[in-house]
């Protein structure tokens, strides 16, 4: 395959950046998208230019960190996936795929495609964890759980915090995310002590990072490589309401 790339290219968060076009030849279509990247910056190193910055890890759809907006879709076209599981099989010879940074406030540029997404980990470390005592792991059994809450729990918990639901969201909101991420203690008895502590924490740690609200479009979900329901942000509402209630 034959492709032409417009790539979004930016020094660092404080200078200005734009599009630059390249071309890339006889790429399989078997090959995932990063490894057509890869196989661009070969190829500018060998010509002594400046590599195109991209952000990867796990290349296995877990670790969340390949926050690449293609073609006008978070991870580009296709369903419940990140990036590095994204195949050149989607594109056609000859397409031209435009690349950019995920779009958020929160989310600076740190270089060309790779965003700063410490703001989910702040938004975390203001209440998104349980108080356990330390010693010997507890019986599995010794706390009964309802296998209907465990299955959501564990639903919620799938979210990698990519940021695909911020950059899907025209008002950059994270309330997916962060509605997940209070879901998977809500629903279970380990998250009930610090439960109210918590919402309300977390959704004020979201407000003062910039994030934007929620207005119901569902694009969050749609975009979501874990497929992350909706419906947690139902919940996370009815959570936050009584907190401040009570």
């Amino acid at each position: 395959m034959d492709l032409k790339l417009k790539i979004w290219r930016q020094p660092s968060a404080h200078a200005d950046g734009k599009f630059v076009d390249y071309q890339v030849h006889e790429i399989s279509k078997d090959a995932s998208f990063l490894e057509m990247l890869d196989i661009l910056n070969e190829e500018l190193v060998n010509k002594g230019e400046d590599p195109v910055a991209f952000d990867h890890d796990c290349r296995e759809g877990i670790c969340g960190m390949c926050s690449l907006f293609i073609n006008g879709r978070p991870h580009g076209p296709d369903n419940a996936i990140t990036t590095c599981q994204l195949h050149m099989r989607r594109f056609k010879d000859g397409e031209t795929i435009t690349i950019e940074p995920w779009r958020a406030k929160p989310f600076p540029v740190i270089k060309d495609l790779m965003v700063d997404r410490s703001a989910f980990d702040e938004i975390i470390q203001a209440g998104g964890f349980v108080s356990i005592a330390t010693g010997g792991v507890p019986d599995a059994n010794a706390i009964p759980i309802r296998k209907q809450n465990a299955d959501l729990a564990m639903d919620a918990a799938a979210c990698i915090g990519c940021g695909a639901c911020v950059a899907a969201c025209k008002n950059a909101s994270a309330m997916l995310f962060v509605s997940a991420k209070v879901s998977q203690f809500a629903l279970l008895p380990q998250g009930k002590v610090e439960a109210k502590e918590r919402v309300q924490k977390m959704v004020a740690k979201m407000d003062d990072l910039g994030f934007g609200n929620c207005t119901n479009t569902y694009a969050c979900e749609a975009e979501c490589p874990k497929e992350i329901s909706v419906t947690n942000i139902a919940r996370m509402n009815r959570e936050f309401l009584v907190a401040k209630l009570s």
